[in-house]
């Protein structure tokens, strides 16, 4: 069993930082209405971030990538998500999606359904295109 040790709390560097006041997220992003609360920024020379993005229904992103790549971790709802020329995949809680570095893709709620994915991204992002009305399924 660990057994904490007294730290004297002018010597801890641990933090607790404010909420940062919630977004939405750029047309220029995305289509429809999303919002971003973002949870961590880059610190030092690491250039990653984490945010937790709420879709509404129809909501997506445009086509994009990123340098480093991403991870998404689904927390609530359904969405999908879609490399460039691959299959529309659905995603739930708990799915864990890892978009290799500079691989064009989407990802958003479903037409019927609200998503939110925390996004842990690396590197610069590169936006697109939208996605035409025949990209975007209907269900």
């Amino acid at each position: 069993m660990l057994v904490p040790t007294a730290v004297d709390p002018e010597e801890s560097v641990v933090e607790v930082q404010p909420k940062q006041p919630t977004w939405k997220g750029p047309a220029e992003w995305f289509t429809g209405d999303v919002f971003i609360d973002g949870l961590a920024a880059a610190q030092g020379t690491e250039s990653v971030t984490l945010g937790s993005v709420h879709f509404t229904p129809c909501a997506h992103t445009a086509w994009h990538r990123h340098s480093q790549g991403q991870t998404l971790c689904v927390t609530e709802g359904v969405g999908y998500v879609q490399a460039r020329g691959g299959p529309l995949i659905r995603i739930r809680p708990g799915d864990v999606i890892v978009t290799p570095p500079d691989e064009w893709h989407w990802h958003g709620a479903t037409p019927a359904t609200f998503m939110t994915h925390l996004a842990f991204t690396g590197g610069d992002t590169e936006w697109g295109e939208h996605l035409t009305a025949d990209e975007y399924p209907t269900e």
